[in-house]
């Protein structure tokens, strides 16, 4: 297994990868929020997302954007310009439902619809998906099978760690291929960089989401360059269009774990962005993968 996007000075080309959902639907939530109620709330992933295409613009960056079906239902324009800006478009879901408690029926309905939606929008064939709250796990591993059904072609929902909710623990840290009896899909899990703390290894994620928001930026480029250098291997970047709106509604009731991971350190993604953007090549995930032997 290997990759052919060697970068100036030995790092490799990584993956940029956005999940276009707005501040109401996230997990952190989903007790003190009902989906029916989310047209209820300003909408705000359009514009958060329009000066996320900027950014890449003026960095001149590439990316996968991850859109929920739902969030391209209400602004189609958006969804026609990250194609038309030359990103890759890739499929979130429909309604940001955990894959392990939805099952399977209502999972093959929820991407269907997003996966139609999406390409008669856009006009472009969907191959990649990321479950919402990366639930795919050890109790949710057919979903493999009906993503292979659906047509998609890769995955990006693993997170090799052990979390309260997601995580399939000692998976592999690096692209793979997963052989199921329907075919096979490609894997791209989330970025870990291991280490030791007290004498017991562990994979610490820093490249996205509240971590991303929480470490220091010396700890993240370390983390980044080491996995180029040292493991050769690309890693994969991930935030959403909330995290750059640090002004968003506070939403009340929510207990304080669900609101320390959503709002910590929301002023500093947008600095944190650029300066990785300006000391890194990025791409979209599927040409990522299609630069490596699985």
């Amino acid at each position: 297994m290997g990759t052919t996007m060697p970068d100036n000075g030995g790092l490799l080309v990584n993956a940029m990868s956005v999940d276009v959902e707005d501040y109401y639907q996230v997990g952190a939530f989903k007790s003190v929020i009902d989906p029916a109620d989310w047209d209820s709330y300003p909408f705000r992933a359009g514009d958060n997302t329009r000066r996320v295409l900027d950014l890449f613009d003026e960095f001149g960056v590439k990316s996968t954007f991850f859109s929920l079906g739902w969030v391209a239902e209400r602004d189609p324009d958006l969804i026609r310009r990250i194609v038309g800006a030359g990103h890759e478009l890739a499929c979130h879901g429909y309604g940001h439902q955990l894959v392990f408690e939805i099952g399977p029926e209502v999972f093959r309905d929820d991407i269907h619809r997003a996966k139609g939606m999406l390409e008669d929008i856009a006009g472009v064939a969907v191959h990649g998906y990321r479950a919402p709250s990366y639930s795919v796990t050890h109790k949710s591993m057919w979903a493999w099978d009906i993503l292979i059904d659906e047509g998609f072609t890769y995955d990006s929902s693993v997170f090799p760690i052990y979390h309260d909710v997601y995580g399939i623990p000692n998976s592999p840290r690096f692209p793979y291929l997963v052989e199921r009896e329907k075919g096979s899909i490609r894997e791209f899990p989330i970025t870990t960089y291991p280490f030791r703390f007290l004498g017991r290894k562990l994979d610490l994620p820093f490249s996205g989401g509240g971590y991303f928001r929480l470490l220091p930026f010396g700890m993240i480029d370390r983390a980044l360059r080491r996995i180029n250098f040292d493991d050769g291997m690309p890693g994969v970047v991930y935030f959403h269009p909330w995290e750059i709106d640090p002004d968003q509604p506070r939403i009340s009731g929510a207990g304080l774990k669900s609101r320390f991971r959503h709002y910590v350190n929301l002023s500093r993604t947008w600095g944190k962005l650029q300066k990785l953007l300006g000391k890194y090549r990025f791409a979209p995930v599927k040409d990522v993968l299609a630069a490596m032997t699985l």
